[in-house]
């Protein structure tokens, strides 16, 4: 199956996503800067969340230009991580309304840790069908950040399950910043194929 729609729905879903916790966002309760940071549980959830999503957008683009075409394999793993990512506004959300709580940063954890999963069963799903000589493939390679990632969000839920939710929740930002910076993989051969 051409691979056109998948993205296109992708692009769509996430556009949903950020909108929704937009949305979720409420000006201060005055006009001082007192009231603005008051909301500085909001504004944080939602600044890592957005960088999330951006994230994995970016991240998603970037594999499907390794790809020509898509199954029906992967069209299932394409949705079961637009779930978990669907979920980001409603953990956003509760960490807004409970602050650097245990629990909400569990949460969170807990989805970051499940959308990182469904991505590299996504991935899996795309090299299989390709075979491990593909572009996608020899590109991702033994993909230590991704699986060092996971092992974050795991250590992320398991600090907040101790009683430590703020630390936990730094933790969070770790994979943020180790993907903010761009993965240059999937370019690097798509230009040495041109």
């Amino acid at each position: 199956m051409h691979k056109g729609r998948l993205e296109a729905f992708t692009d769509g879903v996430m556009a949903i996503i950020i909108t929704i916790m937009v949305l979720e966002l409420h000006e201060p309760a005055g006009p001082g800067l007192r009231d603005l940071f008051a909301l500085w549980p909001v504004l944080i959830s939602y600044v890592l969340s957005f960088i999330y999503v951006g994230i994995y957008w970016s991240n998603h683009h970037h594999m499907f230009q390794a790809v020509d075409s898509v199954d029906g394999r992967a069209l299932w793993a394409n949705l079961h991580l637009l779930f978990w990512l669907s979920l980001l506004p409603f953990c956003a959300g509760w960490i807004a309304a409970d602050g650097l709580a245990r629990g909400p940063v569990g949460l969170f954890g807990f989805d970051l840790f499940m959308a990182a999963l469904a991505y590299m069963v996504l991935q899996a799903s795309l090299i299989r069908a390709q075979g491990n000589k593909g572009l996608l493939a020899r590109a991702v390679g033994t993909d230590g950040k991704g699986k060092g990632s996971i092992w974050l969000y795991l250590v992320g839920i398991a600090v907040d399950l101790a009683g430590w939710p703020g630390l936990a929740f730094a933790l969070l930002w770790v994979p943020a910043l180790l993907w903010a910076v761009p993965d240059s993989r999937i370019e690097r051969l798509l230009r040495g194929r041109e």
